[in-house]
């Protein structure tokens, strides 16, 4: 079940979808675009490596951690250098070009801001 943001103006839980592309706020009457809200969200996702910093695309980081591939049996070593990654939703937080391996996925828990 899919929640709903509560009203930005007095707070309240009990918000609603009109089915025209607008929430309603019983207790205060107040109305909002649906795409506002989902654009609030999406900024607020913010990136940070293993110490915390936050990460931008283009950004040039690098892995704390041998990592195994799956199925093609390599492994990416530690202090390896990955140069303008870019952010993604999902599973892998990272797609980049690592030199030797090819395009690939990476969680920001395993590497550090360069």
């Amino acid at each position: 079940m899919s929640t709903l943001p509560p009203c930005p103006q007095c707070a309240s839980a009990l918000t609603y979808e009109d089915g025209m592309g607008q929430y309603i706020c019983p207790e205060c009457g107040h109305e909002w675009p649906v795409q506002a809200a989902a654009a609030a969200e999406e900024a607020a996702k913010v990136w940070r490596d293993a110490s915390g910093n936050v990460l931008q695309d283009g950004d040039t980081v690098v892995v704390i951690k041998d990592l195994k591939l799956k199925g093609g049996g390599g492994v990416v070593k530690q202090g390896t250098k990955v140069k303008n990654i870019r952010l993604v939703e999902g599973d892998h937080d990272i797609d980049c070009k690592i030199d030797g391996f090819g395009a690939m996925g990476l969680k920001t828990e395993f590497v550090k801001k360069a």
